[in-house]
């Protein structure tokens, strides 16, 4: 039972050292909750309140038992004396509200942030600072909490939960930091954090913020100057070009159960990946929010017959013309389209769908933009400090400094973060290339080796590493993809037999031979038959992905339909050809948004797709042929099951340049078996010629030719494999093979 004794005019409030008490109104102290709030002297049984109001009228303390008056005491700090309350015989700091009187009489009642213990645990900074927490998102950040409170809500309402915002931020190089924000007119001063011990994280909690409430932090940095920066671990952000970041409280509840069961249980490397990249501002200008989005998305994808929607960067970026590469906050989703719900609930709409989702992640560099990480406490902090390691000259934008723990520790937590909290399936990693090696677009003299003298980034792969391991252990079933374009080896290796981890790595080298082969007129393709053949040289190398993206459809390069010689026709078929070649090829597959229609001109993400051009047949069958492609591929296990093994792939012909076609058996994990004859040539060859691995029917199960894709219709019937030896097999068959076209060849059971 708790009593409230009288106080007598014998007693006097608790004194503060007077630099002190100055430093505090000023809000330059680095621990402000040793002067202000409550403080209890328990011999005399007396509570000390000291509360920080620039320009009030008067201050008063409100308790269940009584009202104090408080007193100025110095340039905007008021004290007031109050009997404690008695707690099982002990003396306690009562439940108490503070009235404020303003200097134009407005009257607010309102709670003390000074008389709350900090909403971080002393682990939570101790694995930090060891680089080791590996839910960082739930310890730095802004938190709204609710609490059940004697008095209420923080205006003092009955009945009504006090709910709150918890501030922590990592700002070690800092003298004194404040929250500004819409709740308290951005006047820091009222909401300095203290410093917890020798950590460098700093921390308030702000009653009565809640979501919605925007806000940014005011360093006082060593040079004795204040600068004001968003939040390193917001979760949303104003729509730029505004720069204060967002409180945030999810309310979004999943339905994706079945899906993250089925992930869990799964390992996706193995099964069928068609991989559909999208920008997610340009795919439909109409559509203006993550829900939009989804309303259509999900349809087009599910009728297109992708396995994966890949998201180019949504994380929060100044510059919409960086296409997200350029990312600021890394745990804040794009705001331009919606909250974090919003991207919630494209996800599970997705989910929902059978399709998953990877998004691209940018650990390699950030820019300098004054109010985001660069010299985030007014010292190089998460940027690495030796100009020759921490800026890109490519990009003018910071590098990380990934031999320092903390930095370390936020990247991996980050990427955490997007497979936990966002359910994303798997995380594309940007430029890896750029941190494999010192010596990236650097000159002699431009950069320094490592201490072995080498020109790898030692820090940087022990980073990746540790980041692949880390997301791999603590989210079962997920991909890590690496867009890679050195012959580092071990890209796709695992970490215990030295290799980075990623589970699977971006083909450029397929990328640019093959794109590079169908630039030539197919008369002049016979002279050129290695550059399409090549990528089996080395195609066990690594674990790869197919990739036509977004690059290669930018900066004056042309569409995919651009880049095809001859007339129309001619360039849809080359278009149908090259789809059937990526997805019969080993590897999994990634096309971009707009060639799964043959987009006439380049992107551009300022406008949307061409969707117009679908009122034309060629293009119609394009996308019908891309339908069926997707379609074939996931119900037949021999054109991925053994997408990294030999055995999933055997020449028939490789060598006719003469005729610019390629002929090959894919082959399942239990002996499933599918054809593939390719024709790069601008003429049809009949009575071609096949291998085939075996006797008996055979039968075509997609011809690029046919007539609903736009093709000239030629076609094979039913055939019987003939006992003719050819090119080392006991079997063959003779095909009209399409001019610019492909035909798969499946046995009957």
């Amino acid at each position: 039972m708790a009593t409230e004794p009288t106080i007598n005019d014998d007693h006097a409030a608790l004194s503060v050292d007077s630099g002190k008490l100055d430093s505090v109104s000023n809000a330059q102290y680095y621990n402000p909750h040793e002067v202000l709030g409550a403080h209890i002297d328990e011999d005399a049984g007396t509570v000390t309140f000291r509360l920080l109001r620039p320009l009030a009228k008067s201050v008063t303390i409100l308790t269940q038992n009584g009202e104090y008056e408080a007193s100025h005491e110095h340039n905007g700090v008021f004290v007031a004396l109050a009997p404690a309350s008695e707690v099982e015989g002990h003396p306690a700091v009562p439940d108490y509200r503070v009235r404020t009187v303003w200097a134009d009489g407005q009257s607010l009642i309102e709670d003390d942030p000074y008389r709350y213990l900090p909403m971080i645990g002393e682990m939570d900074t101790y694995l930090f600072g060891e680089g080791r927490h590996e839910r960082l998102w739930e310890a730095l950040g802004a938190h709204v909490f609710r609490f059940d409170d004697p008095m209420g809500a923080a205006d003092g309402t009955a009945g009504e939960p006090l709910v709150g915002t918890a501030f922590t931020v990592w700002a070690p190089n800092a003298r004194a930091v404040r929250v500004v924000g819409n709740f308290n007119a951005w006047d820091g001063r009222r909401h300095a954090l203290r410093e917890l011990g020798s950590s460098g994280v700093w921390e308030i909690f702000v009653p009565g913020v809640q979501a919605g409430d925007v806000y940014k932090y005011e360093i006082l940095t060593n040079h004795g100057g204040w600068i004001m920066k968003a939040d390193p671990m917001e979760r949303s952000h104003e729509i730029p070009p505004s720069t204060a970041s967002v409180v945030v409280d999810s309310t979004h509840d999943w339905n994706d159960g079945q899906w993250m069961e089925h992930r869990r249980n799964t390992n996706p490397h193995d099964g069928p990946v068609s991989i559909y990249e999208v920008h997610a501002m340009s795919w439909n200008r109409e559509l203006k929010t993550y829900r939009e989005l989804a309303d259509k998305l999900v349809d087009y994808v599910s009728q297109e017959g992708f396995t994966h929607v890949e998201f180019m960067p949504l994380a929060e970026h100044p510059f919409a013309g960086s296409w997200g590469y350029q990312v600021t906050g890394y745990y804040s989703v794009d705001s331009r389209m919606g909250s974090p719900d919003d991207f919630k609930y494209l996800v599970d709409r997705l989910h929902e769908a059978g399709i998953g989702v990877i998004m691209d992640w940018v650990p390699a560099h950030f820019p300098k933009d004054d109010f985001a990480l660069g010299r985030f406490d007014g010292a190089p902090l998460y940027e690495d400090p030796d100009p020759l390691r921490g800026e890109h000259p490519d990009w003018g934008t910071y590098v990380f400094d990934f031999g320092r723990r903390e930095v370390r520790n936020f990247l991996v937590a980050n990427a955490c973060f997007w497979l936990d909290e966002y359910h994303i399936d798997a995380l594309r990693v940007d430029a890896v290339s750029s941190m494999l090696y010192l010596d990236y677009s650097r000159k002699d003299g431009q950069w320094r080796p490592n201490i072995y003298g080498g020109r790898e980034n030692l820090e940087a792969i022990d980073f990746l590493k540790e980041a692949n391991a880390t997301a791999y252990k603590n989210n079962p079933g997920i991909m890590m993809i690496a867009e890679e374009s050195t012959a580092y080896p071990g890209i796709t290796a695992p970490t215990d037999t030295g290799g980075l981890g990623f589970g699977l790595k971006w083909n450029m080298g397929w990328m640019h031979d093959t794109l590079q082969y169908l630039h030539e007129e197919p008369i002049n393709r016979r002279w050129h038959h290695g550059e399409i053949t090549f990528s089996m040289v080395y195609a066990y190398s690594e674990h790869y992905v197919l990739p036509i993206s977004h690059d290669e459809v930018v900066y004056g390069k042309g569409s995919v339909f651009g880049k095809m010689p001859g007339d129309d026709w001619q360039r849809y078929a080359g278009v149908r050809a090259l789809f059937a070649y990526q997805w019969a090829h080993p590897g999994k597959n990634l096309t971009f948004m707009g060639n799964e229609i043959a987009q006439l001109g380049e992107w551009s993400q300022e406008g949307s797709l061409d969707w117009g051009s679908l009122d034309w047949d060629g293009h119609r069958g394009v996308q019908r042929l891309v339908a069926d492609l997707n379609a074939l591929y996931k119900r037949s296990p021999a054109l991925w099951s053994q997408d990294f093994t030999p055995d999933g792939f055997q020449w028939l012909t490789s060598d006719d340049a003469d005729h610019n076609v390629l002929s090959f058996v894919r082959v399942g994990s239990q002996g499933e078996q599918m054809v593939v004859v390719v024709n790069f040539s601008g003429e049809a060859w009949q009575n071609y010629q096949v291998a085939l691995p075996k006797g008996g029917r055979w039968h075509e199960a997609l011809n690029t030719d046919a007539e609903q894709y736009g093709g000239s219709g030629i076609a094979n019937a039913d055939f019987e494999a003939e006992p003719e030896a050819y090119h080392s097999r006991d079997w063959s068959t003779r095909l009209t093979i399409p001019a610019l076209g492909a035909v798969f060849l499946e046995p009957e059971l």
